[in-house]
């Protein structure tokens, strides 16, 4: 597959936004969200400057898993509405300029679904070998997702007289990938929603797809991402990979990226963390230095937070520690024994200066952005949740009024929870800090603004500029689009430097450049002396900058 038109590759220098309908808006003043209270809401991500929203599950579902326990591909939950609701929902994003991913989830299906009930009742109907079944459990079996929650992968069912197997939760039986009939079902599912109008998929847990060690996944994703292209041309497909690079490189596709069309980038949100905890660069700049090319059609995923717990499994056990004292110290914030319940701002204490500067490092990282909703107001999570992914999946906080200005429903009522205490809505609101030019979602306008005048950073070869400071991650990335530099630092006090941009890609000298602060309120041109860059950088601090060659008409 050969993509030439950059029209095709939106993705590149797209930003992502990440929301559940139940969690959202509910309109209807049931307690749960729902897909007119979504509608409704879309202004704001449009004046966030979203270009892509990403909806969790929100098809049928007995919801013992948030949503990822589908038992029915093809149908939205009532509680939400119905699919005119949805297509309503795609038809207002395009005319604000959206597009919409939906989630992927084919590892498995709800064990209430269709397919699993006929496959227990019946040997011989059509679904038994849409699942994996055994007469006894092999003593190998490896360990499951979850395992301070399941002993294994292996459930006995008194109905079907066999073991099934669940690589997750025991309610959520594996579908058999690996065979024919198992594919064109889903390949039936991926066009449905095509033909609804979404831009792609984020695919959930793409190493359990298949469950071989022959590489049969690739050549299942090799034919995935071929009917995505050829039923849409510039489908997407966003894979959850948490994976060390040298593998996640081989899910993007060895010879020319023609699997996954993105990843999220997990090796470095988590050496993030632990740069946080250390305030020290070194273990991100390590990192990012070790990613490895992409394709020109493939593309980064850059986050700090998502739905599911901040894992940290790739981490030494030394180093997963230091993270944890720094920023989950209680046990009941902590899960699977690999990660954090929290979301970002509780974990660092509140401080707005540090805050910023992680989101302006991650917008400012070669790559898309990736935001989870009410990452743009600073949400925390709600603590009396312990030990729990919904932890961090409570009520979308629009008002100080009560509820969060989420529903009007008796708070017993509500299905997700708000936020109490220090956190809590009275505190922090989209309706508060729309009216606050010093807010963080002023700020996170300004970056998404920032982010999209500056499409090198989707486009171009990053590099580290050399300094002397270990806390203090200073980087360019350069195309011929134009070239961005940026500096970011990790300590509380703060730092002098002198860069030199004579390394970060620019030929010929910089006789005649100049250079404009992106994120700062002075936008007069400075000119570059010698292609070297004096910088002084608060405690927490971050500058952009994007720099000017002769000529050229800038945008900042």
């Amino acid at each position: 597959m050969r993509l030439t038109d950059t029209s095709d590759l939106w993705w590149k220098t797209a930003v992502f936004y990440n929301l559940d309908v139940q969690t959202y808006l509910d309109w209807n003043d049931d307690g749960v969200g729902d897909f007119e209270g979504l509608a409704h809401r879309l202004d704001h991500l449009a004046e966030l400057g979203v270009t892509c929203l990403w909806l969790a599950p929100f098809y049928e579902s007995p919801r013992q898993d948030n949503g990822y326990d589908i038992s029915n591909y093809y149908g939205a939950d009532e509680r939400y509405g119905h699919l005119g609701d949805f297509v309503e929902v795609m038809r207002t994003a395009k005319d604000r300029g959206m597009r919409v991913i939906v989630d992927l989830v084919v590892n498995h299906t709800s064990d209430q679904h269709p397919w699993f009930q006929q496959a227990r009742a019946d040997r011989t109907s059509r679904y038994r070998e849409f699942y994996n079944w055994r007469d006894d459990v092999p003593d190998d079996q490896p360990a499951n997702m979850f395992p301070d929650v399941e002993d294994g992968v292996w459930r006995w069912d008194d109905e079907a007289g066999q073991y099934y197997q669940h690589t997750f939760y025991r309610h959520q039986p594996d579908l058999a990938t690996e065979k024919q009939v198992v594919r064109d079902e889903i390949a039936k599912v991926i066009g449905f929603w095509l033909q609804l109008g979404v831009d792609g998929f984020r695919v959930d847990a793409v190493p359990s797809l298949i469950d071989t060690a022959d590489g049969a996944e690739h050549e299942f994703l090799r034919a995935l991402r071929g009917y995505v292209t050829r039923r849409s041309g510039s489908g997407v497909l966003l894979g959850e990979v948490n994976l060390p690079y040298d593998e996640q490189l081989l899910f993007f596709g060895e010879d020319d990226g023609n699997e996954l069309t993105m990843q999220f980038d997990f090796v470095a949100n988590q050496q993030l963390y632990l740069a946080l905890a250390r305030q020290d660069a070194t273990p991100l700049r390590d990192a990012l230095l070790a990613r490895p090319a992409l394709a020109r059609g493939n593309q980064w995923g850059n986050f700090v937070r998502n739905h599911d717990e901040l894992t940290l499994d790739q981490l030494t056990e030394d180093e997963r520690n230091e993270v944890f004292d720094a920023f989950a110290p209680e046990p009941g914030q902590r899960i699977h024994g690999r990660g954090i319940t929290r979301r970002l701002p509780p974990m660092l204490d509140g401080d707005p200066r540090r805050i910023r500067m992680v989101y302006s490092l991650i917008f400012s990282l070669p790559g898309a952005p990736v935001l989870y909703y009410g990452e743009e107001i600073g949400m925390g999570e709600d603590p009396t949740i312990s030990g729990s992914r919904s932890a961090v999946r409570t009520a979308m906080q629009w008002t100080g009024d009560a509820n969060g200005g989420f529903s009007n429903a008796d708070a017993d009522d509500l299905v997700p929870g708000v936020v109490p205490g220090g956190n809590a809505p009275e505190h922090i609101n989209v309706a508060q800090q729309r009216h606050d030019d010093t807010s963080l979602l002023a700020f996170m306008s300004r970056l998404t603004r920032a982010y999209r005048s500056a499409p090198e950073i989707g486009w171009g070869d990053f590099a580290v500029l050399d300094q002397p400071h270990a806390c203090v991650l200073a980087h360019s990335v350069e195309s011929s689009l134009g070239l961005f530099v940026a500096a970011h630092n990790f300590a509380p006090d703060g730092r002098s430097l002198d860069l030199d941009l004579t390394g970060s890609g620019v030929e010929g000298g910089t006789d005649g450049f100049v250079v404009v602060d992106m994120l700062g309120d002075d936008p007069v041109p400075r000119p570059i002396e010698n292609g070297r860059m004096s910088v002084e950088l608060e405690g927490y601090g971050q500058r952009w900058w994007r720099v000017i060659r002769p000529g050229e008409k800038r945008l900042v």
